[in-house]
């Protein structure tokens, strides 16, 4: 039997702590480790309780969500891995959406969000994978020129001399191989791993490589990055937030 997921909840208010816990504590696959009411304690507690997943709140006082993510998953001081960090937001244009992306988070939701869809997005990151609020995507990309600083501005390729030569320097992606850049859009349509080895005929483990390696060659975190980073760089062909 699979064991549940380990859940670390970190928010000011202790009556969506309350909700959290009492929302999750039906479900067999999840299990609440622990809680914390601002992000200070929140990497304490993160480094105590070593949790899978971290539902974290970005608006809080003193240390906020996002200094908080990028603390614990850039000083983690373990040999295990390092947890995912799931943020729950009231906003979905909240700029430190935004920054808690490029700090490592490796997806957000709102906080009115089903509980059906908040337990299958914390197996989801638990899983190596990203999960991003279905009505806001567009939206974060078109917002993404604007943030200072740019998610782009530390994207330095590093593509392999087998792999022949690299792209211009207009286009990231061009470090990537075809197969990788098929990989890294189907990412960006929010496909699951098996969905990809699906879709391109490759074996799951052939994608978790994969979208390993784009991370290196990219030097991005998570795939939430790699989602922002195609989109960003595609035409832009549709208007409307859907």
């Amino acid at each position: 039997m699979t064991p549940p997921v380990r859940v670390l909840t970190v928010d000011d208010q202790e009556l969506v702590r309350t909700a959290l816990r009492m929302m999750l504590r039906r479900r067999t696959d999840v299990e609440v480790v622990g809680e914390a009411a601002d992000g200070a304690r929140a990497v304490e507690a993160a480094y105590e309780l070593r949790p899978d997943v971290v539902l974290m709140d970005v608006r809080m006082p003193g240390m906020t969500g996002v200094e908080a993510t990028a603390r614990i998953l850039r000083g983690w001081p373990h040999p295990g891995p390092r947890p995912r960090v799931l943020v729950l937001t009231t906003f979905d244009l909240d700029e430190y959406v935004h920054a808690a992306l490029r700090a490592g988070a490796s997806g957000f939701l709102l906080k009115n969000t089903t509980p059906e869809l908040l337990a299958e997005a914390i197996g989801v990151v638990a899983a190596g994978e990203a999960m991003l609020a279905p009505t806001v995507t567009r939206r974060l990309i078109r917002a993404f020129s604007d943030l200072p600083p740019p998610l782009l501005s530390g994207v330095r390729p590093r593509p392999s001399p087998a792999d022949g030569p690299p792209g211009g320097p207009g286009d990231p992606l061009d470090a990537l191989t075809r197969r990788e850049r098929d990989v890294a859009e189907l990412v960006a349509r929010g496909l699951s791993n098996a969905r990809i080895a699906g879709s391109l005929g490759l074996s799951e483990a052939g994608v978790k490589s994969t979208v390993n390696r784009i991370l290196t060659r990219l030097g991005l975190e998570n795939r939430v990055q790699i989602a922002i980073l195609v989109l960003a760089t595609e035409p832009a062909t549709e208007q409307g937030d859907g």
